[in-house]
């Protein structure tokens, strides 16, 4: 499990998250190649005459799943938008204000992922897919589920970044910290 987790900037992460990073690393492998697989088999069975509908339903959720999914992973592993040069360049208190704002800013977006990603979800229980009838809030539940996660994260990196720096020093870490 461990090779699934990115040990790129370790000193911003918890040890204790790292088997929720390899989870959702799986998880968004797991809906790529669903995706792909069922995308395949729907032109597959189109073009021999007997389409199956209900795999435009599973190539949908496995798209949704998976682009959420993938957020979340992304900010586990910090590589979402990042001003890398911008910050790269700035060192001290400079550097950290900088590094806190960006993810006070992603904090403020998967709070918003959170709130209205909910709301939309006990909406969408009232909507239904045809032909199978399940209800949309199956597919729209992993919005506000990623936001948690991508808020948790940041919180974790805020943390981990003001307690041992946000790499300034990278290399002439303590050795506790990794």
């Amino acid at each position: 499990m461990s090779s699934l987790v990115s040990s790129r900037e370790r000193y911003l992460k918890w040890r204790v998250l790292d088997p929720l990073e390899a989870v959702l690393y799986v998880a968004c492998g797991a809906c790529i190649i669903g995706f792909s697989v069922s995308v395949l088999f729907d032109v597959t069975t189109r073009q021999i005459g007997h389409p199956w509908l209900w795999l435009q339903q599973l190539t949908t959720g496995c798209f949704v799943y998976g682009i959420f999914i993938g957020m979340a992973l992304a900010a586990r592993r910090n590589e979402h938008m990042y001003l890398t040069e911008i910050v790269q360049a700035l060192h001290g208190g400079k550097r950290r204000a900088v590094e806190v704002f960006a993810r006070l800013v992603v904090l403020a977006v998967a709070a918003c992922l959170v709130v209205f990603g909910w709301q939309n979800f006990l909406l969408d229980l009232g909507s239904y897919r045809m032909p199978s009838l399940i209800p949309l809030g199956y597919y729209t539940i992993i919005v506000p589920v990623s936001g948690a996660l991508i808020g948790l994260f940041q919180i974790e990196q805020i943390v981990n970044g003001l307690r041992h720096g946000f790499g300034e020093r990278e290399g002439l870490l303590p050795e506790g910290i990794l």
